[in-house]
């Protein structure tokens, strides 16, 4: 009779054996942790949640007004193009049919030409991508200009202070260059 002695498992396949439950549970339990920020920012991009982060408030641009918001409250994001800053904004109920185009700049447009970046989306939830500039000064202003369309052009401003405290902070961190 051929005796076969038992070999002991290796130290790795002991501890699986020993811990696979606990390890198994943790994998499932480690996503739960970010499902919160998953839901905000599902929310967000629905529109559930408003039209932004931060409302920065309402802009007369003219004889029509939008509210502003910022998408997320914090400093531009780093873009090939640039550094980024997103905003939302939202036409009132009675110019949402008179306004064709809005767009938004950092520093007073010269023309339609130069007017900035345009809002993209339905008028009840625009949303753009604005570059700013890194020689950007402290006291600068965000200007909408909105074309009707009658072909009438109206402009109006907000300080960038206001419009978004994050984006200033950003620019003094990285020291503003004149």
């Amino acid at each position: 009779m051929n005796k076969v002695a038992a070999v002991p498992p290796s130290p790795l396949r002991a501890f699986w054996l020993k811990w696979r439950f606990h390890i198994n549970v943790l994998l499932l339990l480690i996503p739960l942790g970010f499902m919160p920020k998953y839901f905000a920012d599902a929310a967000l991009f629905r529109g559930d949640t408003g039209i932004g982060e931060r409302i920065v408030g309402d802009v007369q641009v003219g004889p029509w007004s939008l509210t502003l918001a910022e998408f997320r409250n914090e400093g531009p994001l780093p873009d090939p193009a640039g550094p980024m800053k997103f905003f939302n904004a939202a036409l009132c109920d009675t110019c949402a049919k008179q306004v064709k185009a809005t767009y938004l700049r950092i520093g007073k447009p010269r023309s339609l030409r130069a007017a900035g970046v345009i809002f993209f989306g339905t008028p009840y939830r625009m949303g753009a991508a604005l570059p700013v500039p890194e020689r950007t000064p402290a006291d600068a202003e965000l200007w909408v200009t909105m074309e009707g369309w009658d072909g009438s052009m109206h402009q109006g401003s907000i300080a960038l202070s206001k419009a978004s405290p994050a984006t200033l902070a950003w620019l003094k961190e990285r020291g503003a260059k004149p």
